[in-house]
């Protein structure tokens, strides 16, 4: 059984980044699918402007669109205060942190300024919003399982959407030449990081971390060059991430399951 069931059997999903690209597809297959879970709630930073997601929504009365603006302490805090109204007692089961830009600069073309910039959203924001919402992850992670070492999205879960290009080997090695940008691969190298350290901080309370790579993906940050369609990767990301349990925790890997080299 593929592990995409174990959704269903999960109380909320919160996506940031939801109005486009994966973010918008992990929506999309979530409801479509088969096994979609109690609430998903959707974050973008315009709601407004979201127009395919509010038709998602439309159709599926489960899927709850919040304004949250990855950069912005005071938004981060308004939506912690909108999701917890939405779950209540039961708490935040799983958190996927998939807002991400890609400053595109070269070792010639590269600023403080577009490192920063790309630094904050990829690494920085992922950081703050988990710590945010760690009172609805620990609410939902004391709920969820009577052993306290079991892990998985049922019980509370963060997971990290980072790059293969945020591996520091495959930057030497299979990945050489290939996508000199310099800002979004430091980001992502931070956000390994900041997975690591999360799944530290996180265990003793059973909350599940890790770090996974969609693959390359057809949409507006991929490109049109890519081999991978949002409808595949979503549908292996949704596979992978829904059996993940506590020997995946504080990993980093594929969209296939593979694990990837730091």
């Amino acid at each position: 059984m593929s592990g995409s069931a174990c959704f269903k059997k999960c109380g909320s999903v919160l996506i940031t980044g939801a109005n486009r690209g994966l973010g918008l597809q992990l929506v999309d297959s979530l409801v479509n699918g088969g096994f979609s879970p109690g609430k998903i709630i959707a974050t973008t930073r315009d709601p407004s402007a979201a127009l395919k997601l509010h038709e998602l929504a439309k159709k599926h009365p489960n899927i709850h669109i919040i304004a949250l603006d990855v950069q912005s302490h005071e938004s981060i805090q308004k939506g912690v205060e909108e999701v917890h109204q939405l779950v209540q007692e039961e708490g935040l089961n799983c958190l996927i942190n998939n807002a991400g830009i890609n400053v595109i600069a070269n070792f010639h073309t590269v600023t403080a300024e577009k490192m920063i910039e790309n630094f904050h959203t990829n690494a920085v924001a992922p950081l703050m919003i988990t710590k945010a919402f760690l009172p609805l992850l620990k609410r939902a992670a004391s709920r969820g399982a009577c052993d306290p070492a079991t892990m998985s999205i049922q019980r509370a879960a963060v997971i990290n959407m980072s790059s293969a290009l945020g591996s520091i080997e495959l930057t030497n090695k299979e990945l050489a030449g290939h996508f000199n940008w310099y800002p979004y691969r430091v980001s992502k190298v931070a956000l390994n990081m900041v997975s690591r350290s999360l799944a530290i901080d996180l265990e003793d309370d059973g909350i599940l971390c890790m770090a996974i790579h969609p693959g390359w993906v057809r949409t507006d940050m991929g490109g049109s060059q890519a081999p991978l369609s949002p409808e595949e990767s979503v549908s292996s990301l949704l596979s992978v991430i829904g059996g993940l349990t506590e020997k995946d925790h504080g990993s980093f890997l594929n969209y296939t399951g593979e694990p990837l080299p730091w």
